[in-house]
């Protein structure tokens, strides 16, 4: 029997470490050096660190996962990793549970698909297109931000977090008064391995406080979204906020956990991916003075330099799944119950899928990345990524001369959801 491929120690370490995705390149450089010898390999660690789970690093054997939902799983462990001491917090607090939010991301069929389609249509582009002229709206008052604020600032900031966010609030029903709460929540969540964004105030942060901060945004948004469903059982409106707090499903009301759960992954997941991908145009387009001025005059590029940003930019950087059954995959045998992790970064990386992964190409053929995920799992809101970031370019190139950068832009320091924490840029106005 062949040896199982081990990660070395370096590369495991560097998987799970948030600085990794922060610093970027040497992360790319160690999943390169992998995924040539070793697409699917196992990472160990000590037992009390983290469980064992198979790190899926090449683009056809994370499609191949992402595609077969029967065989890889959702459940019964986390979708998303954590350490040992993760895992007990979040069993601890939700009575058993390895997910502190009892999401679309946690399940499995027969009930996914149950939940999803209680959604899907608001967010096909059929439906969508009736939203275009509020988020054109949106999008300007954004840029008008930017430009106020004169010749040079952060991106981020100005524009890149903000805008996104108002346009899922309002999809949902948040009042804008209420945004800013949302935005904070939603960087405490996914950004507590991050100094700059977990608003502690500290460094290097030990795993357990990393957890508590988590699941002290996930409670504040429960107590904060359990008041909006009780709102609009009372007063129905025609929001996306509506549909989830008056769904039926099997002839019941949809528990409260799982009310709480579907709000928390719409407002949170329906802008900070987009944030950061908005960002990675940018970003690319202040690189290229010759990129911003053909696509100055020619908007048809945008839709291709919107989905180059998504896979260049990757602001989803893994899921985990568990096998269901024995299995292979990437000539290597997995059994039923083990932990696997796709990682996306590396995937959207894979030369073998897009030959110079590392160049932003706005031309690049036939751009089938991983950055939404495949099969009954893919991202309910990639229509709505899509059409907010073309908009909000085409604004942008609407009323800027020129871009550059103004100094260097910084990463989140993130396993999870990643992309730019700061994009400093100097522009002049159209």
């Amino acid at each position: 029997m062949a040896s199982v491929p081990v990660v070395p120690a370096e590369v495991g370490r560097a998987v799970i470490d948030p600085k990794s995705y922060g610093t970027w390149d040497p992360l790319l450089d160690q999943f390169d050096a992998l995924r040539a010898s070793a697409p699917v390999a196992r990472v160990v660690a000590p037992e009390d660190e983290h469980e064992p789970f198979w790190l899926v690093s090449g683009f056809d054997e994370v499609m191949k996962v992402s595609k077969d939902n029967a065989t890889f799983l959702n459940n019964p462990k986390s979708a998303v990793f954590t350490l040992r001491i993760g895992d007990m917090l979040a069993r601890s607090i939700t009575g058993g549970s390895p997910h502190l939010v009892d999401s679309l991301v946690a399940m499995d069929a027969p009930k996914h698909p149950k939940l999803r389609r209680l959604t899907q249509d608001w967010f096909m582009p059929k439906n969508l297109s009736k939203l275009d002229g509020e988020i054109r709206k949106i999008a300007s008052e954004s840029i008008d931000r930017m430009l106020a604020a004169g010749e040079e600032g952060d991106f981020i900031p100005l524009v890149a977090a903000p805008y996104p966010l108002h346009v899922v609030m309002q999809i949902l029903g948040v009042p804008p008064e209420d945004e800013p709460k949302m935005l904070f929540l939603t960087q405490q969540m996914f950004g507590g391995q991050d100094e700059d964004l977990n608003k502690s105030g500290l460094k290097d942060l030990p795993p357990e406080q990393i957890s508590q901060i988590v699941a002290g945004a996930v409670a504040e948004f429960e107590r904060y979204f359990a008041g909006l469903a009780a709102e609009r059982r009372q007063n129905p409106g025609e929001d996306v906020a509506t549909v989830i707090a008056n769904a039926v499903i099997d002839g019941e009301p949809m528990s409260d956990r799982d009310t709480a759960g579907y709000y928390i992954i719409v407002a949170s997941a329906g802008h900070d991916t987009t944030s950061a991908s908005s960002a990675g145009a940018v970003l690319a387009l202040a690189r290229d003075p010759d990129l911003f001025a053909r696509a100055k005059a020619d908007r048809s590029l945008l839709p291709s330099i919107v989905e180059e940003a998504i896979r260049w930019t990757t602001p989803v950087q893994h899921f985990m799944r568990t096998a269901a059954r024995d299995t292979e995959l990437g000539g290597q045998q997995i059994a039923q119950g083990d932990w696997l992790m796709l990682n996306y970064v590396a995937a959207n990386h894979d030369p073998a899928q897009f030959p110079e992964p590392r160049k932003f190409d706005a031309t690049r053929p036939a751009n089938r990345h991983a950055a939404f995920g495949a099969g009954s799992h893919q991202c309910l809101g990639l229509h709505l990524a899509r059409l907010e970031m073309r908009i909000l370019l085409d604004v942008l190139l609407d009323r800027v001369e020129s871009l550059e950068l103004a100094g260097a832009p910084r990463r989140v320091n993130s396993t999870f959801v990643g992309g730019y924490k700061a994009l400093p840029l100097r522009w002049k106005a159209a």
